[in-house]
């Protein structure tokens, strides 16, 4: 949020918080959710960058094209060995995956 913003709405008497705040995360938790929507995100470029279409991959995995497209949206119920265990499928190494994992915000 921009800093005008925030002052506006600061002075006008409304607490400006974080998402973490809100939803009373840890910093833990915070990271967790970083770590898996880089993982998520870096998914769908990768796929994509390969050519491979999400039905594809879901062969590949032994699964399906609704579970690709879950671990492309950070569903909840994708765990984070499918993420990468995904990224493996597609030519990832471990440094890739130390990479996307860097871009994580930090909490």
């Amino acid at each position: 949020m921009e800093k005008s913003k925030k002052a506006k709405l600061t002075k006008a008497g409304w607490h400006v918080g974080t998402t973490d705040e809100f939803l009373g995360l840890t910093s833990e938790e915070a990271a967790l959710i970083e770590l898996k929507l880089a993982l998520s995100d870096e998914l769908r470029a990768r796929r994509v960058a390969k050519g491979v279409t999400q039905g594809e991959l879901a062969k590949r995995l032994g699964s399906s094209q609704s579970r690709v497209a879950k671990m492309e949206a950070a569903d909840a119920s994708v765990t984070m060995d499918l993420l990468v265990r995904a990224h493996l499928a597609l030519g990832a190494t471990p440094k890739d995956l130390a990479r996307t994992i860097g871009k994580a915000k930090a909490a």
